[in-house]
């Protein structure tokens, strides 16, 4: 575990427009300060997508602040968990961390419908991941 009392997230795909957004989201909103939340992208975009900003909202988080970050090998370096989402070797590995990949279907050029299940299954994730790490998620 990284030195912080709390596991630390990292979340990660091509653009962190999409999947990385609504995970990290999904984490801090069930995990609270319990757990450390981090999103990057190994290409990001300029915005996040718009339909995922909706689809989020319809289920009462707000991310339409959260603008896309570039992954840096600190924000790897400083997780404990890394969940990659599609961006394949741009990824650095460091031994000593625990790396998952979800498989998910990109968001990007979608409407708010292909968006939901997407988003679903997302939550899914992330409420097992919880329950992984002895997280209790929020109500």
């Amino acid at each position: 575990m990284s030195s912080s009392a709390v596991p630390s997230v990292l979340f990660v795909c091509v653009h962190n427009a999409g999947r990385s957004q609504m995970a990290a989201a999904f984490l801090s909103s069930l995990g609270g300060d319990r757990v450390e939340v981090r999103s990057a992208g190994s290409a990001p975009a300029a915005t996040v997508n718009p339909a995922v900003v909706d689809a989020m909202h319809e289920v009462g988080i707000d991310i339409s602040a959260e603008t896309p970050k570039v992954l840096t090998t600190e924000a790897v370096r400083a997780s404990d968990v890394v969940i990659t989402m599609g961006c394949g070797d741009a990824c650095p590995f460091f031994p000593g961390k625990r790396y998952l990949d979800w498989k998910l279907a990109d968001p990007a050029g979608q409407g708010v419908e292909a968006v939901r299940p997407i988003r679903d299954e997302i939550e899914r994730h992330v409420r097992d991941l919880l329950a992984d790490l002895g997280i209790e998620p929020r109500a």
